[in-house]
């Protein structure tokens, strides 16, 4: 790649964007080859229209709008060193060694790790870790938010609080009602190990708790001494959170703060993967394009990738045809245009997208109730082929696999990172990283060959002298997916350039990437299968 490379990018992407003027209300879409924007506001008809200089059907006005318009290349200060791109690239990572013990021994997670590189501003990702301190299970979710930040960050708060409860005890239900009626403190419910951030909801989390609170008191009624099934909890906690956000805002409120947060988060959207681990039970929903996968290590010492989500959009043909069952005949052609559900959306579930969930006189009737949609940035629009609501759902695939010693980590990532990288890519990079900083070697004269690994760490051993190794494995994986040609090389320049695009077209080459991994302590896992 020339050292010209970011002028390139940053050219073509200045040359390829038309914004739709709607009001104050700016909608911004790329026409590269593969459109990363997860919301389309207008058809492909409209927008070719907008590209063309024409005007669009409805009288809208359109104008061409360009920011950062240098066209000199002297204007890109992109003399990057490694160590400034690694800060760059560092600067989110986490990690943490668990020491937890369950019943004398020792967790089966060793420890994760994490990092987070945004290209939206702000970033619409979200993390948590937490676990269940009346269970002892760990919670590992990955939320990637669209239309904003709102909805990721409130279901990134709350859906680990519908877990838990959702496992609890008759009788640990009834000490938790019985705190609330004496006003009493509540037992404690999650130990997070990695909070979502500050939260932009302390003045609701009263309202929030109020809806929790209805939610055990619903689970009480069902006189379950022990509880849901961790699949259950899972299921229902997805589909409770998300049908609260949806109340939450068609209740009265008469504090303006509770309504209009409640309205951001209902008119955004958010994906979410999630994991549950308690000893060798791993148990992971997914509802979207995030995606989770396993890195298995053979007895043979080969390596192999397996998928525990499938990505819910349009590529997939289950999920095309569960569409089809829920709505008439005659919407075959409608349900998906252009890819997108309803030739707007690309994951065909999520949480919050009322505007795809309820009736349009709902829809109108909240939106009627004095709110200033501009200032909240509030995005309102209804699709052509609008009939049949809900068309968009919050229900979760949960998948089990009982964890064995070959299970030797789990990569959680929103779309950003798979976008780039595939499934059988990012073991091989977790576990070439492990190998050069030296924590797992593997023992290539005591098995047979694995050309794919060979590969990985030829290729590796190439780009050793370019950078200083990552200690964080999630920082590996996003150095890679952002800074590695279509051979699987990394580039230095490509990186630099990635890192250094203004906030306006960053977003156009690449979406927000939120990666965790978590590494598993096989010795435990042996330790629990022994045990039964």
């Amino acid at each position: 790649m020339s050292s010209t490379v970011s002028y390139w990018i940053f050219n073509s992407a200045r040359n390829r964007i038309a914004l739709l003027r709607g009001g104050r209300r700016l909608y911004s879409r790329a026409a590269t080859s593969r459109n990363l924007l997860k919301w389309r506001p207008f058809s492909p008809a409209l927008a070719s229209s907008a590209l063309e200089g024409g005007s669009p059907p409805g009288g809208f006005a359109l104008r061409k709008a360009y920011r950062h318009t240098s066209t000199e290349e002297e204007d890109f200060h992109l003399q990057l060193s490694p160590e400034q791109v690694s800060d760059l690239l560092r600067a989110g990572e986490s990690s943490h060694k668990v020491l937890d013990f369950n019943n004398g021994v020792p967790n089966s997670v060793l420890r994760f790790e994490s990092n987070q590189l945004a290209a939206n501003s702000p970033v619409e990702d979200r993390q948590g870790v937490a676990t269940c301190v009346q269970t002892n299970g760990m919670m590992f979710g990955i939320f990637d938010g669209h239309g904003g930040h709102a909805c990721a960050q409130a279901v990134s708060e709350r859906l680990f609080y519908y877990m838990a409860v959702s496992l609890m005890s008759h009788q640990t239900l009834e000490q938790m009602e019985e705190a609330m009626e004496n006003m009493k403190p509540l037992l404690p419910i999650l130990r997070w190990l990695k909070h979502p951030g500050d939260s932009i909801y302390k003045d609701v989390t009263s309202v929030h708790l109020d809806h929790l609170r209805v939610y055990w008191q619903e689970l009480l009624d069902l006189h379950m001494e022990m509880g849901l099934s961790i699949e259950e909890a899972l299921m229902y906690s997805f589909q409770r959170l998300d049908s609260d956000i949806s109340l939450e805002i068609q209740a009265p409120l008469e504090d303006e703060v509770t309504r209009n947060l409640s309205l951001q988060v209902a008119f955004s959207g958010a994906t979410a993967c999630m994991a549950h681990v308690n000893g060798v039970h791993l148990h992971v929903a997914n509802a979207g394009d995030c995606r989770a996968i396993l890195g298995v290590q053979e007895e043979n010492g080969a390596w192999s990738c397996l998928p525990l989500t499938c990505d819910h959009n349009a590529w997939n043909e289950a999920e095309l045809s569960r569409l089809k069952r829920e709505h008439p005949e005659s919407e075959d052609r409608t349900l998906i245009i252009d890819d997108r559900l309803l030739g707007v959306l690309m994951p065909c579930r999520a949480f919050g997208d009322v505007q795809l969930k309820w009736s349009k006189e709902l829809q109108r009737n909240v939106l009627a109730r004095g709110f200033d949609t501009e200032a909240l940035n509030i995005y309102q629009f209804t699709p052509p082929h609008y009939y049949t609501p809900p068309y968009l759902t919050a229900k979760p695939e949960v998948t089990y696999h009982r964890l064995r010693r070959q299970d030797k980590f789990l990569v959680l990532a929103s779309d950003g990172l798979w976008d780039t990288l595939r499934n059988e890519d990012v073991v091989r990079l977790v576990v070439g990283h492990l190998s050069k900083v030296g924590r797992h070697k593997p023992d290539l004269d005591q098995r047979p060959a694995n050309l794919g690994l060979m590969q990985s760490l030829l290729l590796q051993r190439k780009a050793s002298g370019l950078h200083a190794a990552d200690q964080n494995t999630a920082t590996h994986l996003i150095r890679h997916a952002i800074g590695s040609n279509e051979y699987g090389e990394m580039e230095p320049e490509r990186l630099a350039a990635m890192l250094t695009l203004p906030e306006d077209v960053a977003r156009m080459y690449r979406d927000d990437i939120t990666v965790m991994v978590v590494f598993f302590n096989s010795d435990s896992i042996d330790t629990y299968c022994k045990e039964g």
